[in-house]
């Protein structure tokens, strides 16, 4: 990307923080007695027009990259600052400064932050391990590893363990000219429906635990949905696999281009143990409860959450101090994909602020008719319009977010929840994790598989195209869901 364009783009990523670094004194006082006297921005007050900066960013995610690709790889930084303030702009002109600032710290400080903190920690660490040997990208080694990427991704996340197994499937792979459908698949199991076991796999079933769902409640309440989904995914994928392999002339006549090696090992094996120091400070978050918290414009910060971020950062800053130059370069890795996520998802955590705040006003918001959609008429939970209305939402928006809007829409109260509403609490988690692999924006690691898989040389589908794959297998899929665990 040109020196413009990047000075453009890091002025998205670094908005949140500027704003809460350069603010003077004494509109941080304000802010933190306004936050004491308001509970925030009132959705009930809000239209829909402020969703078109939301709208407007996805569909220049959805639609640059397909028409104007030139263009979208070296200005989608600023195209994603234009939206940004399409909504900042209009919104501190019809509001109190103090709210503005406050919505920003609040969705910088508790959200966004956080969020990259742990990509970045996690991409960082993951792409210090290199799996040596050159893997065969046969039918039963594809389905084995992906196997294995699901069962990865409940222990170190959705994200680590992507970042760590993306690169040697690419590489078993590299031989075969048609192996979208690898990636495709890999997205859909190991970025995403593999991580539904533990608080670990994914940031909404975190959040669930940050507010009092017990750690082993997802192993036993949504393993059956979980193991559904990998089965019928594994068994669909070796079928199309295998019959690629066999019939298409193409894979039996290309020739691999990584050469042969010695047996399976790993290099940068410290990693691994980094990983393990980074699931201890996510872990940590949700335990240690010291009691301590600190406000800054008016955002109550815990000691836990912060040393949960402390941690983080110095394990991936060891990562890089101890990590020999050789092994990231055998990985082929670059900051890229980490860069485009920061910079596009700095817009969606923006503009969906409106968004967010429209959902939670329930029936007084503009979304009721989606809000009255998941309850009838004595007040009881669809549990089947709890998942997919959870999951729909969720292959757009943030799944976090959402899960905490139909977590609190549901009663918000933990142990009730895990009782007499388990199979509600069961429907929310499940819409929110497996449908985050709709889209390519469902869940960060989608957009960083497909930045990785891009620079190695696979033509990967765009944005439509992609849910083109989703729409004919998913949806298919989380039907039988539907009616084997919600409908009745």
């Amino acid at each position: 990307m040109c020196g413009k364009a990047s000075r453009a783009a890091g002025l998205l990523s670094l908005a949140l923080s500027l704003i809460l670094v350069f603010a003077a004194p004494s509109l941080a006082q304000e802010v933190q007695e306004a936050a004491h006297e308001a509970a925030g921005l009132n959705g009930a007050e809000l239209g829909v027009v402020w969703a078109i900066p939301f709208v407007g960013i996805l569909l220049s995610i959805a639609l640059f990259p397909l028409l104007a690709p030139h263009f979208w790889h070296h200005h989608f930084g600023k195209v994603a600052l234009f939206w940004a303030l399409a909504f900042i702009i209009p919104f501190a002109m019809g509001h109190d400064g103090t709210l503005v600032v406050h919505e920003l710290a609040h969705m910088g400080l508790l959200d966004y932050v956080p969020f990259l903190i742990l990509l970045g920690a996690l991409f960082t660490i993951a792409g210090g391990i290199f799996i040596t040997g050159n893997l065969h990208g046969r039918p039963r080694f594809n389905v084995s590893f992906l196997a294995v990427g699901a069962a990865l991704a409940s222990i170190v996340g959705t994200t680590g363990a992507s970042m760590v197994l993306i690169r040697p499937v690419l590489r078993a792979n590299d031989g075969r000219r048609h192996n979208v459908h690898v990636v495709v698949f890999f997205i859909f199991l190991v970025s995403n429906i593999g991580g539904s076991l533990t608080p670990l796999g994914d940031p909404p079933l975190f959040l669930g635990y940050l507010r009092g769902v017990d750690f082993f409640w997802t192993t036993a309440h949504m393993f059956a949905e979980t193991a559904l989904c990998v089965f019928l995914l594994l068994g669909l994928f070796w079928l199309i696999d295998r019959r690629l392999y066999n019939h298409d002339e193409d894979f039996r006549n290309t020739f691999d281009p990584t050469p042969d090696t010695g047996k399976i090992g790993i290099r940068g094996k410290v990693n691994i143990l980094l990983l393990l120091v980074v699931v201890g400070g996510v872990l940590l978050s949700g335990s240690w409860r010291p009691g301590i918290s600190y406000d800054v414009l008016g955002i109550e910060l815990g000691l836990q959450d912060i040393a949960r971020d402390v941690i983080l950062v110095l394990a991936a800053l060891t990562s890089l101090a101890v990590t020999p130059k050789g092994v990231r370069e055998s990985n082929g890795f670059n900051w890229e994909p980490i860069l485009e996520v920061a910079k596009l998802f700095a817009a969606i955590f923006v503009t969906i602020i409106p968004v967010i705040a429209m959902l939670r006003a329930a029936h007084e918001g503009a979304f009721a008719p989606l809000v009255e959609m998941v309850s009838r008429p004595d007040g009881s939970p669809i549990n089947a319009m709890y998942f997919w209305m959870t999951g729909l939402l969720s292959s757009f928006l943030d799944n976090a977010p959402t899960y905490l809007v139909f977590f609190n829409l549901a009663g918000g109260d933990a142990q009730h929840l895990m009782g007499p509403l388990a199979r509600t609490l069961a429907a929310i988690s499940c819409g929110a994790v497996f449908m985050g692999a709709n889209s390519y924006i469902g869940n960060a690691p989608n957009f960083m598989v497909k930045s990785i898989a891009e620079s190695s040389g696979i033509k990967m589908p765009s944005f439509f195209g992609y849910m083109m794959w989703s729409m004919g297998i998913l949806v298919p899929l989380f039907a039988i869901v539907t009616v084997v665990f919600f409908l009745f």
